[in-house]
């Protein structure tokens, strides 16, 4: 496999480069290890993490010129940097894809087990020597060069690896044939273990080529992403549509998009009304309407209108570009169970040449042949291989989080995976997450003023502010056909609300608290605000700066409603034993309204909390002893999402929250639905569950394996045939994910 090569920086607080290196010929976790710690010794490098499924490495440097040395490294280590053309090469690839050694082996192998199978059925055939040695050696010595070539390295380096033990192993086989052939006496039938070593060399070769193909199938999410990305855009100029390639597109182009195609990059619709499929981005099996003012994502299809676009980002700035980034980032991050492979890994050969040693040693000395305890040796080198260790848990992640893009899930990193199953406490925002994220102005109650020119004034200090309850007033004043003017001198109040000039009248419009604080005069509307939030409206109340002081204008009370799926979502998240919380800025009245229309209780609603307190607030639950997620919009929500065990973002489909969400959270929900929150906890419980039955599976294969083969159980060829099988095993275990499908 090669694996792109890329240099990222990263963000200004830090001092590290993140490169991204492709390797080839590693075969096990001990190989894992010894590049890892090849990698580390380079001077310059702050962390080094290899990936024996994605055969790549992630190093963190402080000097982004190292990437020359850390390939030299590489090379030294006895394994191969890749050159940079990636995993996209790999997209057509047939299935039969690097099976011709492996044919070759079984042609020249097939002649050697003809005999075995004759005894079967009580027939003796038997080859001649020459004939057993002229089949078995090309295969030892040609298709098994590899073999010899690694485990001379892992010599070399003083460490071992799996090729090292095949090497010996079939190694001691052959040569052992060969003593016995040249030693015996003229016309003797001796018994040969020529097919032995051949076989076990063949089914290895057989095992990786089947392990190699499971692994472009837990690649599939990653190639299918890189496949939405068209080679050319119509570019709209001086001269009309011109084809251009999408890598020549500028920010600020206007590009054509005709029936059926994909848009090339993101943008903003300019002419023409269409349905989008968006489905293989956030996994939306609906078409979306778009109208002019909307945003396209590049990779996208469109419906059945030929469109205009202006665009907004291109590269790695795409939507798109971030989607493949992230989930790279989480198949190419090792998961914290890693930890415990690693360490068994850094010792597992030696102990197990050792054993072998012994095995030796303990069959000879109980006085059997040489023959015999070389054979029951071997035995125990072949079964012994750590090929399953290593990938058990990189093949899950893989599969895992590549099933989870796939229905609109990006998960960041593994250690998100692996700790958003063990989550027992989800604190969702209110606006945007579990609402609509689109209110109403609903009821204005003006005071000594007429209510359109309070309207007036409320709508064209709010025209400047991107704030949802802003939109509202904006929209309704636009509505009712009043002139809607540009403020100067707009301030926004964090947590309170916006201050402003309109027409020279310096106004205030936020929240009662605020209304308070600056010691408004509120006695007279102070029982229709409570009427209002007791209906579950969310209250404002807009004020006038004078040199008399601070004086009420209006009270605004707004209403939005519960996002379609949020209360199902809610109620299985329940079932399943985890408590839910709501976090709102609003008043408790209003809030407590929305909670029950969720069908939440008022002790699982946090009220009145200011968006700088949330981070406070999820501090506070996971001092408790929770673990803790946390669900917002990705954008005031951002310090909350980071302070979380497990931060999940929730894309917002009006605009806004999805760059961020992809930055501050572990978890970034594509699509702005609810119930993706309890298929991200699904999806992580169940791929835990793989690596952890991949881990068993492999454990016990090597621990039952090993004491199997030493006690004389198994021959070289069924340890051969077992070795193949477990990592094929483990593979297809975790191959199964891609089924994984979310409910509801």
């Amino acid at each position: 496999m090669v694996v792109r090569i890329t240099l990222r920086t990263m963000t200004t607080e830090s001092l590290t480069t993140t490169v991204d290196i492709g390797i080839g010929g590693m075969t096990c976790a001990s190989c894992v290890m010894r590049v890892e710690k090849a990698l580390k010794k380079v001077p310059g490098v702050d962390s080094a993490t290899v990936n024996l499924a994605t055969e790549s490495a992630r190093i963190e440097v402080y000097d982004a010129n190292m990437e020359a040395r850390l390939r030299r490294a590489v090379r030294d280590a006895g394994y191969e940097p890749l050159a940079p053309s990636a995993a996209i090469d790999t997209v057509d690839a047939s299935p039969w894809a690097g099976f011709g050694p492996v044919a070759i082996g079984l042609l020249l192998c097939a002649p050697l087990v003809l005999p075995m199978v004759g005894d079967l059925f009580g027939k003796h055939w038997m080859l001649p020597a020459l004939w057993q040695f002229l089949l078995a050696t090309p295969v030892q010595f040609v298709l098994g060069a590899r073999f010899y070539k690694a485990g001379w390295h892992a010599l070399l380096a003083l460490t071992g690896n799996m090729d090292l033990l095949v090497a010996l192993g079939t190694t001691a086989g052959w040569a052992l044939s060969m003593w016995l052939w040249l030693s015996a006496p003229e016309g003797a039938m001796v018994h040969l273990y020529f097919e032995g070593s051949a076989v076990v060399v063949t089914l290895v070769l057989l095992g990786k080529w089947l392990e190699a193909r499971a692994k472009r199938q837990t690649t599939a999410a990653i190639r299918a992403l890189h496949s939405l990305r068209p080679d050319t855009a119509h570019l709209l100029g001086r001269d009309g549509e011109v084809d251009v390639p999408v890598g020549e597109v500028l920010v600020g182009d206007k590009i054509v998009v005709k029936p059926g195609e994909r848009f090339p990059v993101d943008g903003t619709l300019l002419e023409g009304r269409t349905q989008v499929d968006e489905s293989m981005l956030t996994g939306e099996p609906l078409p979306v309407t778009k109208e002019v003012g909307d945003k396209l994502t590049g990779g996208s299809i469109n419906g059945d209108g030929r469109v205009v676009l202006q665009v907004r980002a291109v590269g790695v700035d795409t939507v798109l570009s971030h989607i493949i980034r992230l989930v790279e980032d989480a198949q190419a991050a090792k998961a914290p169970i890693q930890r415990l492979v690693d360490q068994v890994s850094a010792v597992f050969v030696p102990v197990v040449l050792v054993i072998a040693l012994l095995t030796l040693l303990g069959w000879y000395f109980t006085g059997h042949s040489f023959e015999v305890a070389l054979i029951h040796s071997v035995a125990v080198m072949v079964i012994a291989c750590p090929c399953a260790l290593g990938l058990a848990t990189p093949a899950a992640i893989m599969a895992g989080t590549g099933v989870a893009a796939k229905h609109g899930i990006l998960i960041k990193d593994a250690q998100a995976l692996e700790l958003a199953h063990t989550v027992n406490v989800v604190a969702f925002d209110k606006t945007g997450t579990l609402t609509v994220g689109q209110p109403r102005l609903t009821a204005l109650v003006p005071v000594g003023l007429a209510e359109d020119v309070v309207l007036q004034l409320a709508a064209s200090l709010q025209s400047g502010s991107e704030h949802p309850l802003a939109h509202a007033v904006v929209t309704y004043a636009t509505a009712k056909t009043l002139v809607v003017q540009a403020p100067t001198d707009v301030q926004a109040v964090p947590g309170r609300g916006t201050q402003g000039e309109v027409t020279g009248r310096t106004l205030l419009l936020g929240s009662l608290r605020w209304m308070d604080e600056l010691g408004v005069e509120m006695a007279a509307v102070r029982t229709q605000a409570a009427q209002l939030q007791a209906e579950g409206a969310t209250v404002s109340a807009m004020a006038e700066r004078t040199d008399s002081g601070v004086t009420l204008l209006a009270l605004l009370a707004f209403a939005d409603e519960p996002k379609p799926g949020a209360k199902e979502s809610l109620a299985t998240l329940k079932a399943l034993g985890i408590q839910t919380l709501m976090i709102s800025g609003d008043n408790r009245g209003a809030a407590e309204a929305m909670a029950h229309r969720l069908g939440l209780d008022a002790k699982d609603v946090l009220a009145e909390v200011l968006p700088g307190d949330k981070a406070a607030k999820v501090a506070e639950l996971k001092r408790g002893g929770n673990v803790v997620a946390m669900v917002g919009d990705g954008v005031n929500d951002a310090p909350a999402l980071a302070a979380a065990d497990v931060g999940m973002a929730m894309a917002n489909p009006h605009g806004g929250g999805t760059d961020v969400a992809m930055h501050a959270a572990s978890i970034t929900l594509m699509r702005g639905d609810p119930l993706l929150v309890a298929a991200a906890l699904d999806i992580s419980s169940r791929t835990v569950a793989k690596i952890r039955q991949n881990l068993f599976w492999a454990f016990a294969y090597n621990a039952a394996g090993i004491p199997l083969a030493a006690l004389g159980y198994l021959s070289p060829v069924m340890a051969g045939a077992a070795m193949a099988l477990s990592s094929v095993s483990v593979m297809t275990n975790a191959l199964l994910l891609k089924r994984w499908k979310p409910h509801g």
